[in-house]
């Protein structure tokens, strides 16, 4: 009966959604205090840590991700206020926007086209088929943005946030030792490198930094989004005329 008991409560406990928006919680926060404690640890980011926490979880407990995302889509939800919230450090240092606006053209132009040209090309050059290499395609623009464009042009939705993801992670942990050895220094050009090339987790870094890093990567995510909807079609169309 107490064994039946503890079964029951446990299913419980497991079907509401309070449980998992509780695991995501705590896993960012030890997440946090981790990285805390390691002076912000490019390597030892906190979104990185927190999801290899939950996945352990859920893999220990049989959880499947559809039961754990119906519990934690609240978080999700807030991703949407999170980005518009972005627009006030943007209004703040609008005057350096505008002193940098020839330079940040420049660099977005040369960014978009080269992080999706180096995709593809990898992917085909690794072997890919034309399915991968159309669903890695959009992997720098944010995951929203990506999986739609992935849709549109053929590949791989479910694919595309993965890489995308992936990317965003990469970028995160990688992000400041690559422009330290370049040698890049002003906070608004690694802000807005960090943001164009690995989007929203980058930036979270990005904001780590300083805030003027985060606003430049913020703004870099926001335009880089645009460009990619617009250049990846192109790209992919010019790759199927020549192949």
């Amino acid at each position: 009966m107490t064994t039946n008991g503890n079964t029951g409560g446990l299913e419980f406990l497991a079907a509401t959604p309070l449980l998992w928006l509780s695991l995501t919680l705590v896993a960012y926060l030890v997440a946090v205090a981790v990285n805390e404690r390691s002076n912000k640890m490019p390597l030892l980011n906190p979104t990185l840590l927190a999801i290899a926490l939950v996945v352990a979880v859920l893999a220990a407990t049989g959880t499947s991700y559809k039961r754990y995302f119906d519990g934690a889509q609240f978080i999700h939800f807030l991703l949407g206020p999170a980005v518009v919230a972005m627009a006030v450090p943007l209004y703040r240092h609008t005057k350096l926007i505008r002193q940098s606006a020839g330079a940040l053209l420049g660099a977005l132009a040369i960014g978009s086209v080269t992080a999706i040209f180096s995709s593809v090309l990898v992917a085909r050059g690794l072997g890919g088929n034309r399915d991968l290499w159309l669903s890695v395609a959009p992997k720098s623009a944010t995951a929203a943005i990506s999986m739609a464009i992935s849709e549109q042009i053929g590949g791989i939705p479910a694919l595309t946030g993965v890489l995308t993801i992936a990317t965003g992670i990469t970028g995160a942990c990688l992000a400041s030792y690559v422009l330290g050895l370049a040698g890049v220094k002003q906070s608004h050009a690694r802000g807005f490198a960090m943001g164009l090339s690995s989007h929203g987790i980058a930036t979270a870094r990005a904001f780590q930094e300083s805030e003027v890093a985060g606003t430049f990567a913020s703004l870099a995510m926001a335009l880089n989004g645009i460009s990619t909807t617009v250049l990846v079609p192109l790209i992919i169309g010019l790759f199927d005329r020549v192949t």
